[in-house]
């Protein structure tokens, strides 16, 4: 088995690791194979489509990648996370958190809190500490092994995207 560089896995375009990072990383993570577990995912997706925003920021498919991520996460002023979240609201609802709820709450709203709060707890580490807010997307099926998002996920991507643009320009 041959390894694969990051840069490679997660589309970064080549040449990128000696070039200056934007100073905007929007991250989608999540899982594909699980239905709305991969929102984060098909958002960014969706997200690359819109050449407006593309100049100005970056934006990565941060899959499950974990730890992986941190060094495409390391010299950024914001860092946007688009993730699946488990709470008790109707599955397409959005929320927007700052890193610090997540630090601090006892409780497990996103369905990666812990390796996004781990990442976050490694970027303090290392000396970084950039502005991170999580957009997060109530799941409604994580369970089923198939590619796609339920209806009422994929129905809430146009009204994420309308939100990280509106977060950009903030």
């Amino acid at each position: 088995m041959h390894a694969v560089p990051l840069e490679k896995r997660i589309n970064v375009s080549p040449g990128r690791k000696n070039k200056k990072y934007k100073e905007i990383l929007i991250l989608g993570v999540g899982n594909i194979l699980h239905r709305d577990d991969g929102v984060g995912v098909h958002v960014v997706h969706t997200l690359r489509k819109r050449s407006s925003i593309v100049p100005i920021v970056d934006i990565i498919d941060g899959g499950t990648a974990g730890f992986d991520l941190l060094s495409i996460m390391t010299g950024r002023k914001r860092i946007i996370i688009i993730d699946a979240l488990k709470a008790d609201d109707v599955p397409g609802s959005i929320y927007r958190l700052p890193a610090y709820s997540i630090k601090d709450s006892g409780s497990m709203m996103s369905l990666h809190e812990a390796g996004v709060k781990n990442i976050i707890d490694m970027l303090h580490f290392m000396g970084e500490y950039p502005e991170i807010e999580i957009v997060g997307i109530v799941a409604e099926d994580i369970s089923s092994v198939e590619i796609g998002m339920s209806e009422r996920v994929e129905k809430a991507v146009p009204r994420v995207i309308e939100e990280i643009i509106k977060i950009i320009s903030e």
